[in-house]
């Protein structure tokens, strides 16, 4: 039971000790504190006691849960807990996720997520919102991109690799979100073939190269920009593309390029790759929202 919590809530062993203890504390607080007002009340104890008890239990309990989750450290966890539960039981977050006139997006990354950031900074600029980025998955816990959900207020997926590869693929999940697009950013893991049968042509990736050039397995980061340069390539660029079976393969929706120079380093190089990630990506998915937003 304590390893599916601590996989649930995607917390370690201490927090997790620490969460208990803030469920069991708060309780216990609620508790006393409903009785004591109770007493001041002077009701004689009866079915209204009962349910006047069970009524105050039911208010003061998350006031105390957050009471005692401050000092334990666990203020974080507890807000986002309670404002699930609250939209649970308020059916907000379902009305969001049915939403039909503009596509959820699930972004799927691995680590800073420089790119993730600039998607989702775009979804929420302008009048004309096409798409709403309803999930963050990340195989890598502690990434950057973890935090930039966090920050955004974005539900994020922790995934492990036998679940994803051998299990459910977490498909559950991602129908639960009502995710009509997939977008890879930075995510080194293989898409396995039943997310890909179950997103026909709804999963889509952006390539630090110009494919079919420099792509396939292990090609990633500075280990293409090295071989761009080692081959004394003059343009080098961004490749977005669909996502198949194999590494790189896919469909291309677009490409952008630039100057490779003579004096060009993987790092140098890097940069001017990130500026055309980072412009045309979010362009890109816009596009691909609205043309379905109208289908």
């Amino acid at each position: 039971m304590f390893k599916k919590l601590k996989a649930h809530w995607k917390v370690n062993e201490l927090n997790l000790l620490l969460i208990i203890a803030t469920f069991a504390l708060g309780g216990s607080l609620c508790g006393y504190a409903g009785r004591k007002i109770l007493l001041l009340l002077n009701l004689e104890k009866g079915l209204a006691w009962i349910l006047l008890y069970l009524l105050l239990i039911t208010l003061l309990w998350p006031l105390c849960v957050i009471l005692i989750s401050i000092p334990l450290g666990q203020f974080s966890f507890f807000k986002k807990y309670l404002f699930k539960v609250w939209q649970k039981i308020s059916g907000k977050r379902n009305r969001i996720n049915i939403q039909k006139d503009i596509m959820n997006v699930a972004i799927f990354a691995s680590g800073t997520g420089s790119n993730a950031q600039k998607i989702i900074a775009s979804s929420f600029s302008g009048s004309n919102k096409s798409y709403r980025i309803a999930l963050i998955v990340c195989n890598k816990p502690g990434a950057g991109v973890l935090q930039i959900a966090e920050k955004a207020g974005i539900p994020n997926l922790l995934i492990e690799k036998d679940r994803f590869y051998t299990g459910d693929n977490y498909l559950p999940e991602l129908k639960r979100q009502s995710i009509d697009l997939i977008v890879l950013a930075g995510f080194l893991w293989k898409m396995p073939a039943p997310v890909i049968s179950a997103f026909p042509k709804k999963i889509i990736n952006i390539h630090p190269a110009l494919l079919p050039k420099y792509g396939g397995k292990g090609m990633y980061g500075n280990k293409v920009h090295e071989s761009v340069i080692a081959n004394k390539e003059k343009e080098s660029g961004i490749t977005i593309h669909y996502v198949d079976e194999l590494y790189d393969h896919g469909e291309i929706i677009f490409q952008a390029k630039c100057i490779v120079e003579e004096n060009d380093t993987a790092e140098t190089l890097a940069q001017k790759i990130h500026v055309l990630e980072h412009t045309h990506y979010p362009a890109v998915i816009n596009d691909l929202a609205q043309k379905q937003n109208r289908s």
